[in-house]
């Protein structure tokens, strides 16, 4: 094997590792926006539940080391993680019940949630830290990574698998890969499934068939939310290791732009997911060899 060919495959395999962690907060975000969609209730707020998860997940991390000094390390960024997940899911459910229970447009509802998450964050922010930029001042803890030992002698593939320099991906990245087959089995193998498609295709007829339509709802609502918020949480505690402000930085919408391109269907989400994270790794890519260039010049 050529010296060339061994350089282009390990530079294939270290771009799709950085596209694959790129893009795991957007494949989480498009299923849960999949996931209301087919319930007929399209969860327009996945960037202000990104962003609020994103948020709680660092300041529960943080301060959990505080509140319980003698409690072991691996235990703060779990902390962090659930109480992230809990906050995404307390908006959601927030929109759940404007919309279900008050009757108010959930694209409109949607829209105010986001509006609300980004000043929130901000606001907290100033009060918490003092600092309206990042939490940087923090001592907040990443999620584990995790690496596939049989895989590493593999070309590219082990590359791929375990990033570069084979010291593994954060743990919500292999989350987001076996969400898809997870997903389908739960759309389109279990009860469950087949009733929230029934009321997102004809909510008449799934009430006449004796599905409570509101329930199934409210249960779809609260399930994107909660994969959102795994992918806001992924987004500062393992794709950076501290929360800036606004740092979704429009991830929430990508997400559902990909429910759409890929057919509301979880391959073609994942599809559309994953190109819209490869184009942000090759843009900023592209940015920085400009940026190196000008200097150089």
């Amino acid at each position: 094997m050529s010296t060339e060919l061994i350089l282009w495959g390990t530079f294939l395999g270290t771009l799709l590792a950085a596209i694959l962690r790129a893009s795991a907060p957007i494949i989480l975000s498009a299923f849960g926006g999949l996931i209301s969609d087919l319930a007929g209730s399209i969860n327009i707020a996945l960037e202000g539940i990104m962003l609020v998860a994103a948020f709680f997940g660092v300041i529960a991390s943080a301060y959990s080391a505080i509140w319980f000094p003698g409690a072991p390390h691996w235990l703060h960024p779990w902390m962090g993680c659930l109480a992230g997940l809990t906050a995404g899911v307390i908006i959601a459910g927030l929109l759940a019940v404007f919309h279900l229970e008050l009757g108010a447009d959930i694209i409109v509802a949607g829209v105010g949630i986001n509006i609300l998450a980004s000043g929130l964050t901000v606001f907290l922010l100033v009060s918490i830290t003092g600092d309206k930029g990042s939490t940087a001042t923090l001592t907040s803890y990443a999620l584990p990574s995790l690496h596939i030992h049989f895989v590493d002698t593999i070309p590219i593939i082990g590359t791929i698998l375990n990033g570069d320099g084979f010291a593994g991906h954060n743990i919500v990245v292999y989350a987001a890969l076996l969400a898809t087959p997870f997903l389908s089995l739960l759309l389109y193998r279990t009860r469950f499934g087949l009733r929230l498609r029934a009321v997102g295709e004809n909510p008449d007829a799934a009430l006449a068939a004796g599905i409570s339509v509101k329930r199934v709802q409210y249960a779809a609502l609260l399930l994107s939310g909660l994969l959102a918020s795994l992918g806001g949480v992924f987004l500062s505690m393992g794709y950076l290791t501290l929360f800036q402000a606004d740092m979704t930085g429009g991830r929430g919408f990508l997400a559902l732009a990909a429910v759409f391109l890929g057919g509301r269907r979880p391959l073609g989400t994942l599809i559309a997911a994953v190109v819209f994270g490869a184009s942000t790794v090759l843009l900023r890519s592209s940015g920085a060899t400009m940026f190196r260039a000008r200097l150089s010049s």
